[in-house]
């Protein structure tokens, strides 16, 4: 194509060697073709040059209380509130307005999330059984009537088949194993459990089995459902006749730091519950004989000594650096960790003539100078003399006990009429204004609060809490001398303990349910230690586990 501007393309014919001379100006102004003198005038000369005789009236300074201020001044304030509503305002008024999604039982796990939604699986695997009547699932505390307890956990047990082996369940596990703290006649079986016509059903039956000549059952929550606080229901059958001893049926709760069945995980941690660092956190609680009060009038078969306990193994004395599932004190000092006990029921045969009753205790380490706690009406309240009494067995070289003894109705055993009856427990953890309250037959039985388990300074002890331990669940039947006569010539065999549901509840205010909470936690611990826990041969921690006990700092081991 021809380029016909000849300005760019014939030099020889244009008076420039490049652009740039075409386009470059003199460095004289006069030479750029336009009046650029100093003396004459232009058209925006005026802006350049005030007058302030003519400009006085706009130069005069009058605020900002115009028309036009104010608009300047009401946008700058518009946009800083809604940059501080955004950034400040929204988040805030989102945290105290937004209702926080329910975990609570059937409003979520297990049942209707805080959307209205309804899982659809198979199977009944939620925290609230789907079969638990709606009209359950909120009920009035027995401690303090005017306060409302809500549904968390239970199984209704309606359907018919289930097992408890490892692996079968979610919350339960049935164990294998023989009993042999408590010198138990039967061997625990997992064949011995299932759920026969809407209820669940552990048999005791006359059975060689493993060198022994009956098989019972045992099944529990450890690891797998704990709760701290609030109130644990069962409605029960209990097992043979009103009038025959020998039977040992139990419903009762344990720190999930100890795993009932399993020796080397319970030493040195059942039944304590203690937070302090003195001398109750050691062996026989004595140093040197000292204090005496714990050497003498004790339990006559151990030689008139107070304890024969090995001492708090994760006690607030524990040394900086050794094992201790933690958390800590604002001090530094390790929280005092255990398994604690709490029953919901043992039952027994007693009396002239003999009838039916539940022994419904706690247990506790360090113990009471001679196992005396403080019991007046400040700190033990019972509901119904007329069926409840204070059991006179305070406790042993291994033990300290907290019971009474609550006739049951007689007509709610297998050989009568099998009606069922509610038994549990309700209770708040910790000091201050704690305590325990068993219920019996559906009622109120007695209660235990925390100042009768104080300090006794006859055996230099401090105040011991109601258990603060997450606790699981255990289920359990069957025979024992230690527990009283077993009358084998008119006990009827196989015999059966029938249990409806269980049922637990807590304050809306006060919901903590699982195995692992911050504040006491557990998953860790066991896990380096899963041995102690799973192999039942094992029935110490440092005989037959091979473990060192932690150091002492109340011994002077740090």
């Amino acid at each position: 194509m021809e380029n016909t501007d000849n300005t760019f393309v014939d030099r020889s014919t244009s008076g420039f060697t490049v652009i740039s001379d075409k386009f470059s100006l003199s460095p004289d102004p006069t030479a750029w073709g336009s009046e650029l003198f100093l003396g004459h005038p232009e058209c925006d000369d005026d802006i350049h040059n005030p007058d302030p005789r003519r400009d006085r009236k706009n130069d005069q300074c009058s605020g900002i209380l115009t028309f036009r201020g104010l608009t300047n001044l009401g946008c700058l304030i518009l946009l800083g509130v809604g940059l501080v509503a955004l950034f400040a305002g929204y988040p805030i008024i989102s945290h105290f307005t937004t209702k926080p999604q329910s975990k609570m039982g059937g409003f979520n796990f297990g049942g209707i999330n805080a959307t209205g939604q309804v899982p659809s699986m198979p199977g009944n695997w939620g925290l609230i059984d789907l079969e638990t009547p709606q009209d359950v699932y909120m009920k009035p505390s027995y401690t303090d009537p005017t306060n409302d307890l809500q549904l968390v956990f239970s199984d209704e047990f309606n359907t018919d088949g289930r097992t408890f082996y490892p692996g079968d369940d979610p919350y339960w596990e049935a164990v294998d194993l023989h009993y042999w703290a408590t010198n138990n006649m039967e061997w625990y079986d997992p064949a011995a459990i299932t759920t026969k016509r809407g209820a669940l059903e552990i048999t005791l039956s006359q059975k060689e089995t493993h060198g022994l000549h009956y098989e019972g059952g045992m099944m529990t929550t450890w690891n797998k459902f704990c709760f701290t606080g609030g109130l644990i229901e069962a409605s029960v059958i209990l097992p043979g006749a009103n009038n025959i001893v020998g039977l040992w049926p139990a419903i009762w709760t344990m720190g999930n730091l100890g795993r009932a069945g399993y020796g080397a995980s319970l030493e040195g941690m059942w039944p304590y519950t203690y937070d302090s660092c003195d001398v109750g956190t050691v062996a026989n609680q004595t140093v040197n004989g000292i204090p005496r009060a714990a050497t003498v009038n004790g339990d006559p078969q151990a030689g008139g000594v107070l304890s024969y306990l090995p001492g708090q193994r994760l006690s607030r004395c524990t040394c900086p650096g050794e094992s201790h599932p933690g958390p800590l004190h604002t001090d530094g000092t390790f929280v005092g960790r255990s398994a604690p006990e709490i029953d919901v029921f043992e039952a027994q045969i007693r009396g002239n003539p003999p009838t039916g009753q539940v022994s419904q205790s706690a247990q506790w380490a360090p113990m009471n100078n001679q196992y005396q706690w403080k019991n007046s009406s400040d700190t033990t309240i019972i509901a119904n003399m007329s069926i409840t009494f204070l059991n006179p067995y305070l406790g042993g070289a291994f033990q300290q006990a907290t019971s009474a003894v609550t006739a049951t109705n007689q007509d709610c055993y297998e050989l009568t009429h099998s009606c069922f009856s509610v038994y549990g427990f309700e209770y708040k953890p910790g000091f201050d204004d704690a305590y325990i309250s068993w219920i019996s037959g559906g009622d109120l039985a007695w209660i235990l609060k925390q100042s009768g388990v104080g300090a006794d300074n006859l055996v230099a002890i401090s105040p011991r809490p109601i258990p603060q331990e997450p606790l699981y669940i255990i289920v359990n039947l069957g025979m024992s001398t230690n527990f009283g006569e077993v009358d084998l010539e008119h006990l009827k065999f196989p015999t059966t303990m029938r249990v409806d549901w269980i049922r637990i509840y807590q304050p809306k205010n006060a919901i903590n349910i699982g195995c692992n909470p911050k504040d006491f936690p557990t998953e860790k611990y066991i896990n380096q230690y899963i041995e102690a826990y799973t192999n039942a041969n094992l029935t110490t921690w440092t005989d037959d586990y091979k473990q060192p006990k932690p150091k002492n700092s109340f011994l002077k081991q740090c």
